[in-house]
């Protein structure tokens, strides 16, 4: 069973669960629909993959803690779920700038085992997707506000 993942930002966790309640439990990432700054990151949940991301950025071992995280908003047992994301998170993520820095975590990052069950992902393959997180980190540590992760399985 896969989750589904979506990244946002919003400046703080009152508009966050605004946004729950607006979107019915959303998804928030909806193409084409411009309501915010999100992006879907399909698979990519916060605390194992995209975690490990930000080990591999921060220059630390990965645990399942990497990444804080708490949750703001249940939609049951069943989900979604959306829950904040620590700033230092955020910061960490936002200074991956574009260039070799990103190519060589695409590298080390498609060796992960949740990502590379098949073997080792090609070197440039994740490139679109770090760039895709950091600008999103960038924007929201540059207006002052916060990330967010949806989920819903």
């Amino acid at each position: 069973m896969g989750v589904l993942c979506d990244y946002f930002r919003a400046a703080d966790d009152a508009a966050a669960i605004s946004l729950m309640e607006q979107t019915d439990g959303g998804p928030v990432a909806v193409a084409g629909d411009g309501r915010l700054d999100a992006i879907d990151l399909k698979g990519l949940e916060p605390h194992v993959i995209l975690g490990q991301l930000v080990a591999l950025a921060a220059g630390v071992p990965w645990h399942p803690h990497v990444v804080g995280t708490e949750l703001l908003w249940s939609g049951g047992d069943e989900g979604p779920w959306m829950m904040s994301i620590e700033d230092t998170t955020r910061d960490t993520l936002a200074a991956i700038a574009p260039g070799a820095r990103t190519s060589e975590l695409s590298a080390q990052w498609g060796r992960i085992e949740e990502l590379a069950s098949s073997g080792p992902l090609p070197p440039e393959h994740l490139v679109p997707i770090i760039e895709e997180i950091a600008g999103l980190a960038r924007r929201a540590r540059d207006a002052g506000e916060h990330l967010y992760c949806w989920c819903c399985l």
